[in-house]
């Protein structure tokens, strides 16, 4: 039975990445942090594993993955779904709001990757996902913190994908354009609404959407897949 370690598993896309692969048959661990009361519900929902951690913290990085890896006995995929959020003028961020939004968007992601990474090329096969977002590929205002965090997922994405291809480990990232999660509603009704307006297919997409693409992504279907970036955002970014 093929295995995954999920992170920011307890919440909005990180959730239904865990429902994804669970029902697909793999056994799952994911990581929480500030959400036990959710995670432990879906650990009973799904019969996956929960681990708390704070994968901006590498000590805490590294021992989760060093018990998921001991629970699971592998590792075959890793899905970094872990990410924060936050809207303010740059003069306004300050020096701990960028180290955090930087801290768990990418460095967490290169935390646990550099965890997880070498079990995968010893077995030279793996599969990595990374979720960034559209607005680390084009910038968003008032974003200009979270909007660096991606951006850097996104280059994470296509150097580790070039390192690692000859020990057989695939790496893609997944920028999603607006997803009805808790995020993207403390926008607000009426910012919501204009950006209904906005994007062409006329919705935001769903958690489940962005779940089923980070799951094609580890799967067979996709084995010629390595170092891109694919941006489910209903047509709000082309190109």
């Amino acid at each position: 039975m093929e295995t995954a370690v999920i992170t920011g598993g307890s919440r909005g896309i990180g959730a239904e990445t865990v429902r994804a692969f669970c029902r697909a048959g793999y056994r799952v661990a994911f990581f929480y942090h500030a959400s036990r009361e959710a995670a432990m519900a879906l650990a009973v929902e799904t019969g996956a594993v929960a681990l708390a951690c704070d994968v901006g913290d590498s000590g805490q990085a590294a021992r989760a993955c060093e018990e998921a890896r001991r629970m699971l006995g592998h590792v075959d995929v890793l899905a970094a779904c872990a990410g924060i959020a936050q809207q303010k003028l740059l003069p306004d961020i300050t020096d701990q709001d960028w180290e955090r939004m930087l801290s768990v968007n990418l460095s967490g992601a290169f935390y646990v990757a550099r965890s997880l990474l070498p079990g995968m090329i010893s077995r030279k096969s793996g599969r990595i996902v990374f979720l960034s977002s559209m607005w680390g590929q084009v910038g968003a205002s008032m974003e200009v913190h979270y909007s660096a965090a991606k951006a850097g997922v996104i280059g994470l994405t296509k150097a580790l994908a070039k390192e690692v291809a000859p020990s057989g480990i695939r790496v893609n990232c997944v920028a999603p354009g607006a997803i009805a999660t808790e995020m993207t509603t403390a926008l607000g009704e009426d910012a919501l609404e204009r950006l209904r307006d906005e994007i062409p297919l006329g919705r935001l997409g769903t958690a489940g959407e962005v779940a089923s693409l980070i799951l094609w992504l580890c799967s067979r279907e996709a084995a010629y897949l390595t170092g891109q970036v694919l941006s489910p955002n209903g047509g709000l970014v082309m190109g």
